[in-house]
């Protein structure tokens, strides 16, 4: 089994903010705003922060607060792994993550396929209650960790199967090559722990922070599974002190299998 680091949600170029860490310890990853220019006439799948909940609290809300003085609207669902979180329900429903362009060419080179599991990750800062909404609380530094999980059932890549999927963003093929577009499917329950479903959603717990004490965010602990040797593809550990830190932009940390990282993934999710 592969597992697969994948980085997902807001953060500083992506919606400008981490996501929150919600008063009750969710991990509440943040679709990233959806910016592509929209075909005419405006398809009825669209999905905008208003149709999103949290509780009470619409998606548009929480960024009122969280983001104040900016304004959001279309945003890219994916991965589509928090059951209930359309206000209005979608008929069919059924989790997925989309992935494309030279993001899925990392996923296909390393060989990524039916069994392996993808573990996704982002930045959260904590947040307190803030009259009728949410603020980050002052003083306390955001973290890079993991939020949720899927392990991979399925692989569907042509596009009639992929507009089944009407609700999800990877469904729009007029976005996406037809040739460099997938989308993920979850088994029913893991394969190293069938007690458990194959995705879900995570709380905060201290052993799933990825960042370093005391180092910046993107700083992780230097776990012997995720060094440069036990990684596929050609990764040089950029940390400059104590740590571990692969630099840029990416998306997916594709690991060799490994029986510390196995068991690691499963402390995490459990």
């Amino acid at each position: 089994m592969r597992i697969i680091l994948s980085r997902k949600g807001f953060d500083s170029s992506s919606g400008g903010c981490p996501n929150p860490i919600m008063p009750d310890d969710t991990l509440l990853s943040l679709p990233i705003p959806d910016d592509t220019p929209l075909s005419e006439p405006i398809s009825e799948n669209i999905v905008r922060y208003d149709d999103l909940h949290f509780g009470d609290f619409t998606y548009s809300k929480l960024l009122q607060g969280l983001k104040p003085n900016k304004a959001f609207d279309v945003c890219h669902l994916d991965p589509d792994i928090r059951q209930g979180v359309f206000i209005n329900p979608v008929e069919g429903w059924k989790p997925a993550f989309g992935q494309t362009g030279s993001p899925l060419g990392v996923l296909r080179n390393a060989g990524v396929t039916v069994g392996d599991l993808f573990l996704f990750f982002g930045v959260f800062r904590k947040t307190e209650y803030h009259n009728d909404t949410i603020k980050f609380i002052k003083g306390v530094k955001p973290v890079q960790m993991v939020y949720g999980y899927l392990q991979i059932g399925a692989i569907i890549e042509t596009p009639e199967e992929i507009a089944e999927y009407k609700w999800h963003p990877h469904a729009f093929g007029n976005h996406y090559n037809d040739n460099r577009n997938a989308l993920y499917l979850p088994s029913e329950n893991l394969s190293f722990a069938p007690a458990l479903p194959g995705y879900g959603v995570l709380s905060y717990r201290a052993d799933r922070v990825l960042t370093k004490s005391n180092e910046n965010t993107a700083t992780w602990e230097e776990h012997g599974f995720l060094l440069p040797g036990n990684v596929v593809g050609n990764r040089k550990n950029c940390s400059k002190g104590t740590g571990l830190y692969y630099a840029g932009q990416w998306q997916e940390l594709v690991l060799k299998p490994n029986r510390e990282a196995n068991a690691w993934a499963l402390k995490v999710i459990s």
